[in-house]
């Protein structure tokens, strides 16, 4: 084919009015292109079309549906939303307005503290709620500061006080463990706690609580509704106090175990030091308290606070607060008590002596108090150690029988009592000044002196034999001594040296029932003291304090003595007390010379009579031994030149003893106690007279004391005395 005929000739009008971006003719091929590619157009439109029209009508409405709720939850969620962040901003703003200053936040006690020194300063107890003082932020030791952050809110200083993500963790862990989500790990900041410390600002109000107890449970509460205000308290902190106020606070309210208010309180209280110069270990173990207070207090269980501190320490590690050094170092030195927390001394003598205060200075103070008493800690731990060797070495396993001790001086000072077997306690019943129990024997010594006072002489004489008194409305009365024998004449002091009952009771006859009672009393025997002549065998009640008091009234001189345990009370950073205490001893009760007849007499119940085991070697020692009816009550009182203790024993509720008198193992408790007090002392002499040579006497001389007798006193004296 020639080229003439396979091109076609230009036409006229194409080459006069050329298309100005007229795309030159399409080739077969191209044309080719174009039409399949408008085929495939063709045929996808009409695909589309074709699913349109088969989908239908109801593909629509669905999505329109769909879109249509969306914006329908979307609209009514931003709306809720900012409704709620305004409501929370409100509530908010409303607690910012009602928060004090830092400053008022910080001592938060409903009452105050009591603060007990010994006789040389040194702090021994304390009793209400204890503030140390204010600590903050920034002075309290770096290690304490990181231990509570580690254990309690590690990411304390990058939440805005409540902590979405903790709050989740610890609904969790509740419900892994079958509890209510509420219920056990409570997910709260340190901000919360401190909410939740600050009762979400009510003030305790005595008048609108049953007790200040009922006012913290409620404090405590746990329901969704308190969490929700404990939350918006927790904001409003957040934004009125900066993170290092918030955490001043917390450290200066939390409690800590042993009636101690915030970290300095616990640190003074535990280690006899400052919450700025704690240890690792130390701050380990106080912020591990945190947790449960009372059942970590070191002064509960020691071991059980170390196991705890342990766990503190690898919170601190792991969170980097310390070294793996220092970690290893806290772990093998544990924190350990202060001398004073660890002997937890004079348990019972602290709660005496704050009983005996006005309450607005003891148990309800408001006020924060300081004590100067007259405990001697090395009297204290003496006595606790004699009772705990007796009862290991001498009592059965598994006994439930009790003792109680007190030791004083002749003035009435008392310098050590135990008040039960139980001795490292506050708090408990003291079986040492509340506990009245019939005196038995022990208190034969007050009818005997109130015979010398009249004039009789130890070695006077008196028939023991069958004697039987008549009481009006009871019938015949015979006493019988505890041997079932009888001794003939005896002297009073022999008669008081072998505890014999029947001259005993002739003696309170003949000296006047009613002048005995008055020297009982005046010694300072403030029960009631009974009526008939059984009062000469001690059926009345006293207290072991109370006898004790009356045998130092005997050593010192025959004056009355009030025993007492304070000698000065001042209010915390005041210089002047506002109570002195100088001496116990009061008016004149008997005579010098009869009180040291007395003394000689009761000497000889130790060197030769039902006494024997309380002897000291090397010292000279006078007392009494004591068994009541049944033996339901066993007592030594007895004293050097130095010191009066007195021992009691029995059950709590009256059981018999079993072999036990008085002259036993309560005789062999004062003995251990004694060994232990005089210790490294030089022997004293008593202060005692012995009486001049007896002088028969038939019956008593004309113009002695007589009171209570019949007309007919000859009569009495000789059915007495026997004879003429």
């Amino acid at each position: 084919m020639t080229e003439s005929k396979r091109r076609k000739p230009t036409l006229v009008a194409d080459r006069r009015y050329p298309s100005k971006g007229r795309k030159p003719a399409a080739t077969k091929s191209t044309a080719g292109k174009k039409s399949t590619a408008r085929k495939t157009a063709t045929r996808k439109t009409t695909r589309r079309k074709t699913r349109t029209s088969s989908g239908g009508k109801g593909g629509g409405i669905f999505r329109r549906l769909f879109r249509w709720i969306w914006r329908l939850i979307w609209g009514l969620t931003w709306r809720v939303g900012a409704i709620s962040a305004m409501l929370l901003a409100l509530a908010v703003g409303i607690v910012y307005a009602t928060l004090p200053d830092v400053d008022a936040l910080l001592d938060g006690r409903a009452r105050g503290s009591v603060t007990l020194l010994d006789r040389d300063g040194k702090v021994f107890a304390w009793r209400g709620d204890q503030f140390g003082g204010v600590i903050t932020a920034d002075t309290v030791s770096p290690h304490l500061k990181n231990a509570v952050i580690a254990t309690e809110d590690k990411r304390f200083y990058r939440h805005f006080g409540v902590s979405p993500r903790g709050v989740a963790s610890a609904v969790s862990i509740n419900l892994s463990e079958g509890r209510g989500p509420l219920s056990g790990h409570g997910g709260s900041t340190i901000t919360q706690q401190t909410a939740k410390l600050l009762c979400l600002g009510v003030p305790y109000d005595p008048s609108d609580w049953e007790s200040e107890a009922a006012y913290e449970a409620d404090c405590r509460q746990g329901s969704l509704w308190r969490k929700a205000k404990e939350a918006v308290y927790a904001l409003a902190m957040e934004v009125k106090y900066s993170k290092d106020e918030v955490l001043t606070i917390y450290l200066n309210r939390a409690f800590l175990g042993a009636g101690a208010r915030g970290f300095e309180a616990a640190s003074q209280r535990y280690f006899g030091k400052s919450a700025a110069e704690v240890s690792p270990a130390e701050a380990a173990m106080l912020a591990g308290l945190l947790v449960a207070p009372t059942r970590y207090a070191p002064t509960n269980n020691l071991q059980r606070s170390q196991d705890r501190a342990r766990l503190v320490i690898g919170l601190m590690e792991d969170q980097g607060y310390l070294t793996a050094a220092q970690a290893s170092e806290a772990r093998a030195r544990p924190a350990q008590l202060s001398e004073a927390a660890a002997a937890r001394a004079g348990g019972y003598f602290a709660d005496w002596v704050v009983s005996e205060l006005p309450s607005y200075f003891g148990d309800n103070t408001t006020e924060d108090v300081v004590i100067q008493t007259t405990l001697d800690q090395r009297i204290q731990r003496s006595a606790e150690e004699a009772l705990q060797f007796i009862f290991q070495e001498k009592v059965r396993e598994g006994s439930k029988a009790q003792a109680a001790i007190v030791v004083m001086s002749a003035d009435g000072a008392v310098r050590a009592m135990v008040g039960g077997r139980e001795t490292r306690v506050a708090g408990v019943f003291n079986r040492a000044t509340i506990a009245k129990r019939q005196t038995g024997s022990s208190f034969k010594p007050f009818v005997y002196a109130t015979a010398l006072e009249l004039g009789y002489s130890p070695l006077d004489t008196v028939m023991d034999e069958p004697y039987c008194v008549d009481i009006p409305g009871s019938g015949q009365w015979c006493p019988k001594n505890y041997t079932n024998k009888y001794y003939g004449r005896v002297s009073l002091a022999d008669a008081l040296k072998n505890s014999l009952n029947i001259p005993a009771v002739k003696v309170a006859e003949i000296s006047g029932l009613d002048n005995v009672r008055t020297v009982a009393s005046g010694f300072g025997i403030a029960s009631d003291l009974a009526q008939g002549p059984a009062l000469a065998l001690g059926a009345s009640e006293s207290t072991l304090i109370e006898m004790t008091g009356a045998y130092a009234g005997i050593l010192n001189g025959g004056s009355a003595v009030e025993p007492y345990g304070l000698t000065e009370l001042k209010l915390l950073g005041d210089e002047a007390p506002v109570m002195v205490t100088t001496t116990g001893i009061g008016e004149r009760v008997v005579n010098e010379t009869a009180a040291k007849q007395l003394t000689w007499m009761m000497e000889r119940v130790v060197s030769e009579g039902t006494g024997g085991r309380a002897k000291l070697p090397g010292w000279q020692v006078a007392g009494k031994t004591g068994t009541t009816q049944a033996a339901r009550d066993a007592w030594f009182i007895g004293f050097t030149a130095d010191y009066v203790t007195g021992v009691w024993m029995g059950y709590d509720d009256n059981t018999p003893l079993s072999g036990v008198t008085g002259g036993g193992l309560p005789a062999e408790i004062w003995r251990e106690t004694m060994l232990r007090v005089t210790e490294g002392m030089t022997p004293t002499p008593l202060p005692m007279i012995a009486p001049a040579p007896p002088v028969q006497v038939a019956q008593p001389q004309p113009g002695r004391k007589r009171g209570g007798f019949a007309e007919d006193i000859n009569n009495l004296l000789r059915n007495i005395f026997g004879g003429n």
